[in-house]
């Protein structure tokens, strides 16, 4: 058993994507249809979540409608209108008290000292909980809304986002936490000689900063990275506190996580800095065959066109609708979209001897995360083992149709959680690093004076 799981609960993230995860999420009768255009909904998920305690709320996005697939296709998408996550979550954040608030937002196709300011605002609205999920761009339609005639390619986009994040972090530096005085009897309001400008220079930004919004009560906002190929994890272990990871077996995420734990050390980082949460699709009923009952129901809502051109999205290949649906996976050239999911799928596909209408049946939930179909003891056992054996320090949960899914994971699989002490029952902090149980960031200039304190 690993003694990091032994002595702390482990994290639970709702990852949502409007109407649900499920590709045909919308189609189930009781669902929040138009939750991609009805704020209202978007609260109830949010309340849903911190009644069960969640360290966060989880916001998938893209900045483009997807265009793969035929006109018909398109037609039967329920995933194609949604909010714009930062202006959302602070709605969300007057609403809430203890909820994390972690958007998703690019680094291919933002400048950074915008993103910085709108994630340090956040921050302070939401007293402590924002979080930055930190991505370069997997989705090649957003190119051509940003003045580009292509997707930028797949190195330089981790190329650009190391530097990006860089600049992120370091203008959220700006101010020490104890600037403003605020002394309406001198007359000084903040002191001076802590604002530190960033003045930074490189390959493609130049950066003079300071931000102009003060350190949070966090600290900073926490890091969020998703990402699994080499130069993904790289980036992790180099920047990210919490790491969204998809595998499918135990096996791949404890390789997963064992990797980017090994990578710390050469950026001076240490695990108790980074949570790693793998994504789980559970699909929960108080028996077994209530839970096989629900996940087929909705596997039946899938139509032929929408699970292909779903399909396309995730590995970024086009044209799939020319080969036939009942004959083996084709050879696919490698994306320069999403890479690694791309082949996590390809991988499943070889190893089950998938065909391609049963490479679509798998992806239209979990899309390459932990499928898990159940009673509540039976997903915990699985969540515990990952746990407690070096696979995952949590979970993004990722509720199939919405508001059901996660009703269901709150209500039923939450309690067994915290019945076998896996999880809180109550919030111990305000935070968002409070829940996580990450160290409070220590300003860079306090550290050059502990330092040279300890040289005395």
């Amino acid at each position: 058993m690993s003694q990091r799981a032994g002595n702390r609960s482990l994290s639970l993230g709702a990852f949502v994507h409007e109407t649900g995860q499920h590709v045909a999420a919308w189609r189930h009768p009781d669902a929040y249809a138009e939750s991609g255009q009805n704020f209202s909904h978007c609260v109830e998920v949010a309340r849903t979540a911190e009644r069960g305690k969640f360290d966060l709320l989880f916001l998938a996005d893209s900045s483009a409608v997807g265009m793969m697939g035929t006109a018909e296709s398109r037609g039967r998408m329920g995933k194609v209108v949604k909010f714009e996550p930062m202006t959302m979550l602070a709605a969300l954040a007057a609403v809430t008290t203890h909820l994390g608030l972690v958007a998703t937002s690019t680094t291919t196709y933002n400048e950074p000292y915008t993103l910085a300011r709108q994630f340090a605002s956040l921050d302070q609205i939401s007293g402590g909980r924002a979080g930055w999920n930190l991505v370069t761009s997997n989705n090649e339609a957003e190119a051509f809304n940003f003045s580009r005639d292509q997707h930028t390619a797949h190195a330089d986009r981790y190329d650009r986002a190391v530097e990006f994040a860089d600049v992120v972090t370091g203008l959220w530096d700006s101010w020490e936490d104890d600037a403003f005085l605020r002394d309406r009897e001198s007359g000084l309001y903040f002191d001076a000689d802590k604002i530190h400008a960033l003045n930074h220079k490189g390959k493609y930004f130049s950066v003079r900063g300071p931000l102009n919004v003060p350190r949070s009560p966090q600290g900073r906002p926490v890091l969020v990275q998703a990402g699994a190929s080499s130069t993904g994890r790289e980036l992790a272990a180099k920047t990210a506190e919490v790491v969204f990871t998809a595998q499918t077996t135990y096996e791949q995420a404890h390789e997963f996580y064992t990797d980017v734990m090994n990578r710390l050390p050469r950026y001076g980082r240490t695990p108790d800095e980074v949570r790693i949460m793998p994504g789980l699709y559970p699909v929960v009923g108080r028996t077994m065959a209530e839970a096989q009952e629900k996940f087929d129901y909705l596997q039946s809502l899938i139509q032929p066109s929408v699970g292909l051109s779903v399909l396309a999205h995730t590995i970024g290949v086009p044209n799939l609708d020319q080969y036939p649906l009942d004959g083996p996976v084709p050879e696919m050239p490698a994306t320069n979209g999403p890479l690694s999911r791309q082949i996590l799928m390809l991988e499943a596909a070889r190893r089950d001897n998938l065909t391609l209408w049963e490479l679509c049946l798998l992806n239209a939930g979990p899309r390459g995360h932990l499928l898990t179909i159940g009673t509540p003891e039976h997903i915990v056992d699985i969540m515990e083992h990952w746990f407690r054996n070096e696979a995952a320090d949590g979970f993004n949960v990722m509720p199939a149709w919405l508001p059901g899914s996660l009703d269901d994971f709150v209500e039923l699989v939450v309690p067994e959680l915290q019945r076998r002490s896996l999880f809180r029952t109550e919030y111990e902090g305000t935070t968002l690093r409070d829940h996580l149980g990450l160290p409070f960031p220590t300003h860079p200039a306090r550290r050059t004076q502990n330092a040279a304190s300890a040289a005395e």
